[in-house]
């Protein structure tokens, strides 16, 4: 790093940090303005995993930041990637090479979602900001040793959960009224995120050339190369993600659980009902997530479900495969529907002008201040503010939890009790040991 690279940064961060103990943090800068900062405002940044959301991640991060290296473990894709930038990245096969150069400061990860956490916990302590795609973990226990790791280093985590930020703030505005008690004291969320696909068993082929598949597998176990695991089929298998519940449920599940009150705890059980294609009738959960039971060589998640989770306070959340994806808050007042298009229900419609600019207010105290809006953007500001404000690694892990709840209650097939403050299963050894996986050498995380 250059010697004013350096000390303007420096200013930066001590001017921001005035300003927020000032209570008067500046709305930093926007889409355009980020075109004309000076190139000293611009950390140098690299893009781990580039095909798919990682391409499109670390492409609208160099709007902020200096792509000077990208790496994937197939090379075309990284390849590819690289193309789109006048000035091409140095690329790399191996990310932890990449994560030895100083001159590199944030990272953007979007691999396949196994590889998330290990990548995530080696660039905090290579002394890497980062952006992560969700899900931010494969288990209940990775998410808990990155929060172990991301206080430890000091360093910004920042998840893909856009629904935070953007959607012209209906998400946001869902939550405060849910949050209000216009919809009533006792709510329920009901999040639906429809079915997952079917497909297979599929016969094993030799990999592409430009493809390590060894690297790809990881920490999953060693298997056959076969096309629908790997690029963007992955998460139809329990071995590298958690199919719907953690595709589309890690934005609505964390939408929901937001508007309940619960982003710094969770539910208390889990219970629920599901459908898997290739499960035989001899399936054993914890064998199988464990590499210890071998299946018919298809996709293995849930194609369809419903599960509820119950919270303390009697509040529940219902998670099912159900139409028109989006989420519901309804309690003895009224009931309102939000999704990606819409915020519609008769409270929305009752509110009057008043009440909107009340809503509007309320919005941006839950946004921290800020004014909500890009969310790669907002990453940037959180770097300069070296804060966390909306999209932190501490409560998407209590989203994450969640989602893995659901997983392993229609998986075991009976109702899991789950302590939140000691964050385990409550009388229930087999449901404890799936906190976490066996993870296949040398690809195992050590945190």
């Amino acid at each position: 790093m250059s010697q004013s690279k350096s000390t303007r940064r420096d200013f930066l961060k001590k001017s921001t940090g005035a300003a927020v103990a000032a209570g008067t943090v500046p709305y930093l800068f926007t889409s355009s303005q980020a075109k004309a900062e000076d190139k000293n405002d611009r950390p140098n940044m690299a893009s781990i995993g580039t095909g798919g959301m990682g391409s499109g991640d670390g492409r609208s991060a160099s709007r902020f930041a200096d792509v000077v290296a990208c790496c994937d473990v197939d090379r075309a894709r990284a390849e590819r990637f690289a193309g789109h930038f006048e000035k091409k990245p140095e690329i790399y096969g191996d990310y932890r090479k990449l994560l030895e150069r100083k001159d590199i400061e944030v990272v953007t990860i979007g691999t396949p979602d196994h590889w998330h956490s290990r990548i995530v916990i080696d660039a905090l302590r290579a002394g890497k900001d980062v952006q992560c795609q969700k899900p931010l973990t494969l288990t209940i226990d990775e998410g808990k040793q990155i929060c172990k790791v991301v206080k430890a280093s000091g360093k910004i985590l920042h998840i893909g959960t856009q629904q935070r930020s953007e959607n012209n703030k209906m998400f946001l505005k869902a939550i405060v009224l849910a949050q209000s008690g216009r919809l009533g004291k006792k709510l329920t969320a009901t999040c639906s995120i429809g079915g997952g696909p079917g497909g297979g068993p599929w016969e094993p082929s030799d990999p592409p050339e430009s493809l390590n598949w060894d690297f790809w597998l990881g920490q999953a176990p060693k298997v056959p190369f076969t096309s629908q695991r790997c690029h963007g089929n992955f998460r139809w298998w329990y071995e590298y993600s958690g199919g719907k519940m953690t595709d589309w449920g890690a934005h609505h599940i964390d939408i929901a659980q937001w508007g309940l009150g619960y982003t710094d705890s969770g539910p208390i059980s889990a219970e629920g009902k599901g459908e898997f294609p290739n499960h035989p009738a001899d399936f054993d959960a914890t064998k199988f997530l464990n590499g210890e039971q071998t299946i018919p060589n298809g996709y293995n998640t849930a194609t369809k479900f419903s599960i509820t989770l119950e919270y303390k306070n009697g509040n529940k959340m219902i998670v099912q495969d159900g139409p028109d994806n989006g989420v519901w808050f309804e309690g003895e007042k009224g009931k309102i529907f939000v999704n990606r298009g819409r915020l519609t229900g008769k409270p929305v419609d009752d509110l009057t002008p008043a009440d909107n600019e009340w809503l509007e207010a309320e919005v941006i105290k839950l946004y921290n201040g800020m004014e909500p809006g890009d969310h790669m953007r907002h990453f940037f500001e959180c770097l300069k503010l070296r804060k966390f404000t909306v999209s932190d690694p501490f409560t998407h892990h209590r989203t994450m939890t969640s989602c893995h709840l659901c997983n392993l209650a229609i998986l075991l097939k009976r109702k899991l009790q789950w302590d939140p403050d000691k964050e385990d299963f409550i009388g229930d050894e087999v449901a404890s040991k799936l906190r976490s996986r066996k993870q296949r050498a040398p690809y195992t995380i050590d945190a």
